[in-house]
């Protein structure tokens, strides 16, 4: 076992209280406008915006550092429509069939139902997978720590990012997902986590009027 290597952390930044009460300020204002839509304009998004966004994902924290993701953009319409398709097979077998009928009754303010034409005019889908373990070169297993912890994380890292830059998204999960192995072309170690729609929201789009639990409900200071 190899000793472990360290260097100084010359990128942390100290900053005033005051300065620091108006940064966890600003930066609560901010993703509390973030909203979920389901109406998507086609409107182009140029792809830089996602890379980074991407690469904001990758700095998340992770078991071990394995970092067990792998993110799939989506923009070619062909993929789309088979991805809409598949999802929309497993969604009428959940809306009529699968779900029990308090759930159902659950979701009927948000008016979700087996269509979902934002999976093809919504200018990406990202395909977010968890990597149970890695193929090294060598085509041996590389075990992966805390998985399904460590993709989440990324995953509201990703969310935020794409808020921060100014676009909307929707988190969308069929069950089951193992289709988007094959669209996707991906190996089956990797378990689909989470389908991401992404781009501007449609002129006039609207969304449920609900509310956030307050800081009591959701926190205890002891």
């Amino acid at each position: 076992m190899s000793e472990p290597n360290f260097i100084p952390h010359t990128d942390y930044e100290e900053h005033p209280v005051e300065e620091m009460k108006k940064r966890a300020q600003g930066f609560y204002e901010l993703v509390k406008k973030r909203r979920t839509v389901r109406d998507f304009s086609d409107r182009p998004v140029p792809l830089e915006i996602i890379e980074n966004c991407l690469m904001a994902a990758g700095t998340a924290p992770n078991g071990a550092n394995k970092q067990p993701w792998h993110f799939v953009v989506v923009s070619d319409a062909e993929v789309k429509q088979k991805i809409r398709v598949e999802a929309e097979k497993e969604e009428q077998e959940f809306y009529n069939r699968r779900a029990p009928e308090d759930w159902l009754e659950d979701l009927q303010p948000f008016g979700t139902d087996e269509h979902k034409p934002f999976l093809e005019k919504a200018p990406y889908l990202i395909g977010i997978f968890a990597q149970s373990y890695k193929i090294d070169e060598n085509g041996e297993k590389e075990k992966h720590y805390y998985v399904k912890e460590s993709v989440g994380i990324a995953t509201g890292i990703l969310i935020t990012a794409l808020h921060n830059a100014g676009l909307a998204t929707l988190t969308h999960t069929p069950s089951p997902m193992g289709f988007l192995n094959e669209i996707m072309g991906r190996p089956s170690h990797e378990k689909p986590f989470l389908l991401l729609v992404v781009g501007y929201p449609e002129d006039g789009v609207q969304v449920p009027d609900i509310s956030k639990k307050s800081l009591e409900e959701i926190a205890s200071f002891i």
